[in-house]
């Protein structure tokens, strides 16, 4: 039975909601702008020296604002853009297609008792957003 991506993101969401996944991204670009400029300033202000100091605490400060803030994997899916949502929703139905279910509801409830597709629809999931996003995964304990 065809399922609109809707209708699978709120699955996923779901999913990702019970095992209280969390997902932030980083920006290795304004990290690294923000070293090199800092180097830079050092050297004009220290020479050879300054550029070593700046280096070293632009890295610092660029390595904190690169770490960035974690958010539930549900508000993140549910933020993507519609074609990010329908790449996501065609690898998550090649999980799903094979299953029995009239609606939404009887869909939850048969992955949210069968460990195996949850697995399968989680796996999913984390290779998205690791490889597509370049986010980094966290579960709340």
């Amino acid at each position: 039975m065809p399922i609109s991506v809707h209708d699978v993101m709120q699955l996923l969401c779901r999913v990702s909601e019970e095992r209280k996944m969390k997902a932030a991204f980083r920006h290795s670009a304004r990290g690294a702008l923000v070293a090199g400029a800092t180097a830079f300033v050092g050297g004009l202000v220290g020479g050879p020296p300054g550029i070593a100091v700046g280096g070293a605490v632009g890295g610092l400060v660029g390595a904190w604002m690169t770490s960035g803030q974690f958010k539930p994997v549900p508000q993140i899916i549910l933020e993507l853009p519609p074609l990010e949502q329908q790449r996501l929703y065609d690898d998550a139905y090649a999980i799903i297609r094979n299953l029995d279910w009239t609606d939404l509801a009887q869909l939850t409830a048969l992955v949210m008792g069968n460990t195996a597709i949850q697995q399968q629809l989680l796996a999913t999931l984390m290779n998205y957003l690791t490889t597509e996003l370049r986010a980094e995964i966290q579960y709340e304990k």
